[in-house]
């Protein structure tokens, strides 16, 4: 499927040699919602920003999700970024220019819960949908995007794509922690405890995604099975997922996500982590980027 904006409110479908326009409204303009027949599609729109999330975006989402939930002609949910990478986690500039000044002497810790169980609860959205939803991970899928992908049912991948969590190095911990739920102890230690990014071979064979596609292919298999749940009834595909999912939050989900908010908070407010925050809202961020990823390698970067 290909999405081309004609004019406002309206996106092109195009498949093969099939041209079908679709009315949309746009939840804004960093968020495109369109439907197919029975699926629905979430776009996040800022390509020139890597997909970045911002206020705008989270709220996005939610909201499309909730429309999504609220259509009974829809079975299932596509989660995915517009360009190259579905998403490079939160942005940076925004993310500091709302929160208060790096160089504050006071913390409020509870204000920073409270903000930041916000975005959890609609990142949340996903997980609590009744219908399937499938993550399309594309390009890179880092940090606070881990938060929101990983809360969909499946995830597929394409086969040149990296996932990772790299604030686990400074700057954060994973607030829907479901790292640790998806793969398994040994290996959440090993990406969370190091930040390193995760191949698409590698995310396969731990579990953390469902299928690996040919970046070209991706898209219209990501589709094609998001089309397949409407043979299902959807109260069948309701019970089951509450049952699935349930059976992870008797583990204590939702006391570890309340536990990796309010730590994300600690370690953003660390002497480190002000120092870093400090550097970026000097305009460094491409500097202390490069430097936090060298010693490792990774990220584009070479090692030292």
């Amino acid at each position: 499927m290909v999405e081309t904006a004609t004019q406002p409110g309206v996106v092109r479908l195009l498949y093969g040699n099939q041209d079908a326009a679709q009315e949309v409204s746009p939840v804004s303009n960093q968020v495109l919602y369109s439907e197919n027949e029975s699926v629905a599609t979430v776009t996040i729109n800022r390509p020139e920003r890597l997909n970045t999330l911002t206020g705008e975006v989270i709220d996005g989402v939610a909201a499309s999700i909730d429309r999504a939930t609220e259509n009974d002609g829809i079975s299932a949910v596509v989660l995915r970024g517009e360009g190259k990478n579905v998403s490079a986690g939160y942005d940076l500039d925004a993310f500091l220019e709302n929160s208060e000044s790096a160089d504050s002497e006071i913390w409020d810790p509870v204000e920073d819960y409270r903000s930041m169980s916000a975005n959890v609860g609609k990142f949340m959205k996903i997980w609590e949908c009744p219908k399937p939803v499938i993550a399309e991970i594309s390009g890179w899928a880092i940090g606070g995007a881990t938060d929101l992908l990983l809360c969909a049912d499946l995830m597929f991948m394409a086969s040149d794509a990296h996932i990772g969590y790299a604030p686990s190095r400074i700057y954060g911990t994973p607030t829907t922690m479901l790292w640790v739920y998806r793969v398994g102890l040994e290996h959440a230690k090993q990406f969370l405890l190091t930040g390193r990014p995760i191949d698409a071979e590698t995310a396969f064979r731990i579990g953390l995604v469902s299928e690996v596609f040919e970046t070209d292919e991706l898209s219209a298999a990501t589709q094609r099975e998001a089309r397949r749940f409407a043979n299902i009834p959807s109260n069948q595909l309701a019970l089951n997922k509450l049952l699935i999912n349930q059976a992870f939050e008797n583990m204590g989900l939702r006391t570890s996500q309340m536990l990796g908010t309010f730590f994300d908070g600690i370690a953003r407010h660390t002497p480190e982590a002000q120092r870093w925050a400090d550097d970026v809202a000097g305009g460094k961020l491409r500097n202390v980027i490069k430097e936090r990823d060298r010693p490792w390698g990774d990220y584009g970067q070479s090692g030292s």
